[in-house]
């Protein structure tokens, strides 16, 4: 949609934002009303009556967040979230702090008392300003309507560049209300002095970085979530091919490299596989992607990738070096600086004689040993189901599925399990907050409307955000949810009986919880309980693929702990829970 830039008579400040954000090509907001924003909600209503945009009504503010944090996720796009001043402000808070510590972008917009009345105490007064300083990238208090057309163009571009991340904007009911001489702003028009321009990588950082890895007998490729936000999942697949580099990826970087691959090692880390944990340890070049040697990844840091050399690439300069100091730093782009070093690793300059692939032969024979001596492990008897097999068949039957989850074993499950393709991996990696999935996957299908959207969750993290059914059913979204239903806090019950000494305080969700397919069935929406394994190989695959929202319970084995683990303290080579395989048995997952 093109619009011509030019002063419209005596708007609103509730019209200048609407008109800003269809502007900025936004097509969905996620919000619940409220007193000090209902100037802005009455405007909407009128942009909603002609098709310029639609919003989403969410039964609680965090989901507002967390729908939109998930529409950013899953389509690249700045997803926008609305919400009233005071609980309303506040009860955005934990989906702002997702966003920022995942790299998301998000514009969060807040009603706010009259500016007469900032400072007394007044009704549903907060200040969300000072509240969200440590967790978004900037934010704004509107005191005139005139500059609304500005900051939301200022917004969207600080919560794109570079690093992506959350900006909050809290706007007075009476700048909503008041009316003055709208000059519209095109997009991309503004100037930031304070937002650095991303300077090119200079040719020597490059070529160093291309020397290594041409140098190198046992190279890792370790990918982070930066590697998905900069989409440079072809650069990757190249880099892998043609000098036979193996990849692992983190909780946040799943998708960004073909987990169907045979150079694909899976995710690493405390949860990772045990051949990437192990490959981490041992490779002599760690080229680093978009992470930042999270402590959930690294375990004992002195001892993460010791015996290698590092190139990090990274597109926030704060990161490089933070935790690890790397051989070569390079600050860029990952796409642009992959395009740059594959060009000099195609130039004869580095004397090398042997074929690169040649080099590595040794070590993808190790690593193979690795993936049959240490598989993944799905247990399974014939009576109880075990939440590894019913999340490894899910993937299995919607391998092309959008995966929401929440946070917990059944988070780490699906990442172990489930095979997930660019941008169709929506979990809270670095906050780790439960409630996340449900208004997660309405985030994803609303951006998708015809893709198939499932939400992985835990009967302890389900019912953290359960009345987001409310949103599912209004909007009849096609959302399959899974319930790995332990009637336990499943992964606080596992820290308990390893380092507690099994004294499971209040971890035991079974007494209050309640009857998942009867709550789902009280929105309006299928529910099914699952106990058996023919119940869920003659059942699932068929609701699965229903035109239909459905509600899985699948009440598994209560006490199964989610392994490899990396204990606290631990290097990524010291993993509780693994065994060698014998060699005479089959395993395939």
């Amino acid at each position: 949609m093109s619009f011509q830039v030019k002063t419209v008579p005596m708007q609103n400040g509730a019209y200048a934002l609407l008109d800003s954000l269809v502007r900025h090509g936004v097509q969905h907001i996620f919000g619940y009303p409220g007193g000090a924003i209902l100037p802005i909600y009455d405007e909407l209503y009128f942009w909603e009556q002609v098709g310029l945009i639609r919003h989403i009504l969410v039964r609680h503010e965090q989901g507002a967040a967390h729908a939109a944090d998930a529409y950013a996720r899953s389509t690249g796009q700045v997803g926008v979230c609305f919400a009233t001043s005071g609980p309303g402000a506040t009860n955005l808070v934990s989906g702002i702090a997702t966003a920022h510590l995942d790299s998301v972008p998000l514009v969060a917009i807040t009603g706010q008392v009259g500016r007469t009345f900032i400072g007394t105490d007044a009704f549903q007064e907060v200040d969300i300003f000072g509240i969200t300083l440590p967790i978004v990238k900037h934010s704004y208090v509107l005191r005139d309507p005139r500059d609304i057309s500005r900051v939301i163009a200022e917004a969207f571009y600080i919560a794109t560049h570079g690093r992506p991340g959350p900006v909050l904007i809290d706007i007075p009911k009476d700048v909503g209300l008041e009316k003055f001489n709208y000059i519209p702003i095109s997009p991309g028009t503004v100037k930031l002095p304070g937002c650095l321009p991303i300077t090119p990588v200079g040719v020597r950082q490059i070529i160093n970085a291309a020397s290594l890895i041409r140098k190198a007998r046992q190279p890792l490729m370790y990918i982070g979530g930066g590697a998905v936000i900069s989409n440079s999942c072809e650069e990757l697949l190249e880099l892998a091919e043609n000098y036979n580099i193996p990849a692992t990826t983190t909780l946040m970087g799943k998708g960004a490299f073909n987990e169907n691959h045979s150079l694909s090692l899976g995710m690493l880390g405390m949860h990772g596989t045990a051949y990437a944990n192990f490959a981490v340890s041992e490779c002599d070049l760690l080229i680093t992607l978009g992470a930042r040697f999270d402590d959930r990844v690294t375990g004992k840091l002195d001892e993460f990738a010791c015996n290698a050399q590092v190139i990090h690439i990274d597109i926030d300069p704060a990161e490089v070096g933070k935790n690890r100091v790397p051989q070569v730093a390079i600050v860029g782009d990952i796409r642009d600086v992959l395009k740059r070093i594959l060009f000099y690793l195609e130039q004869d300059i580095f004397g090398e004689k042997e074929s690169p692939k040649e080099k590595t032969n040794a070590w993808l024979k190790r690593l193979n040993q690795w993936k049959r001596d240490y598989p993944l492990l799905i247990p399974s008897n014939n009576n109880t189901l075990s939440p590894q097999e019913v999340i490894s068949q899910i993937g299995t039957l919607c391998p092309n599925a959008f995966y929401s989850t929440d946070v917990g074993q059944h988070q780490m499950w699906s990442a172990q399990f489930i095979k997930t393709i660019h941008r169709r991996w929506l979990s809270s990696a670095g906050l780790g907050t439960m409630g996340y999935g449900l208004p997660a996957a309405i985030g994803a299908q609303i951006a998708y409307p015809t893709e198939q959207v499932i939400c992985i969750s835990g009967d302890a993290s389900f019912q953290m955000n359960l009345q987001e059914l409310a949103t599912i059913a209004q909007y009849n979204l096609n959302i399959k949810i899974i319930i790995i239903n332990n009637q336990w806090q499943g992964m606080v019950r596992q820290w308990q009986e390893a380092f507690h000494q099994s004294r499971f305080s209040h971890s035991n969700m079974a007494k209050g919880s309640p009857n998942f397919s009867k709550l789902a069935e009280a929105f309006g929406i299928k529910g099914i309980a699952i106990r058996t394994k023919h119940e869920m190989n003659s059942l699932m695959p068929e609701l699965l693929a229903s035109q239909e929202a459905v509600l899985f319970d699948f009440q598994v084995i209560e006490n199964e702990n989610c392994y490899p683990m990396v204990a606290p303290g631990k290097s990524n080579a010291q993993m509780l829970g693994i065994e060698k395989f014998p060699a005479d048995v089959d395993v395939s997952n």
